[in-house]
């Protein structure tokens, strides 16, 4: 499920990424409509899928609090991703003793 996530996670990234760059000028306001409905979908999967990978990782509530608050800012899932990717080595990786 944490792969899934990680996938989620840039991808609704991605489409916050693309709707501010609609309102910077960068990109045509014709698709505005498609954008916004796939974002809007991404950002509610987003939020069940921080909430389901939390109950599975035993998050606590300050780490889960991060990773909601950051699909509140924009480039703040590339610093979720480096969490997210940190957090799958350490549990690869084989305990010593």
């Amino acid at each position: 499920m944490l792969s899934v996530f990680r996938i989620i996670s840039i991808l609704e990234g991605l489409s916050y990424l693309a709707i501010l760059s609609v309102t910077l000028e960068l990109l045509s306001r014709e698709f505005v409509f498609q954008m916004g409905m796939t974002h809007g979908v991404l950002i509610m999967v987003y939020m069940v899928g921080s909430l389901i990978v939390a109950h599975k990782e035993n998050w606590s509530l300050k780490v889960w609090l991060g990773v909601f608050l950051a699909s509140l800012i924009p480039m703040a899932f590339v610093a979720v991703e480096l969490y997210l990717q940190k957090g799958i080595e350490n549990s690869a990786t084989p305990e010593a003793g």
